[in-house]
């Protein structure tokens, strides 16, 4: 008689849709909508300042967004720097 473990298979799928919609938000969704804020600013305003501004924006969100990893190892050295481990500075206290 074969045994089958269907929780593994099920965490597999879960963590496999996960990972496939962090990948739609970061490299779909927040894109996109960057686009729609400045179109909808543009069309509204019809100004150039507060479109530009929206673009500006919109291009730091997106590029927030695009370097999570980066951004997140940033924040672990330094929640382990004040957390005293490996670089702390002394007179930081």
């Amino acid at each position: 008689m074969q045994s089958v473990t269907l929780a593994a298979d099920w965490i597999t799928i879960g963590t496999g849709l996960g990972t496939d919609l962090k990948s739609l938000i970061f490299n779909i969704l927040i894109p996109l909508l960057c686009g729609i804020f400045v179109l909808v600013v543009g069309f509204k305003t019809r100004a150039p300042g507060p479109t530009l501004m929206a673009v500006i924006f919109a291009g730091i969100v997106w590029g927030l967004s695009a370097n999570m990893a980066a951004i997140k190892d940033t924040t672990g050295d330094t929640v382990k720097q004040y957390d005293g481990g490996g670089h702390s500075v002394q007179g930081d206290q």
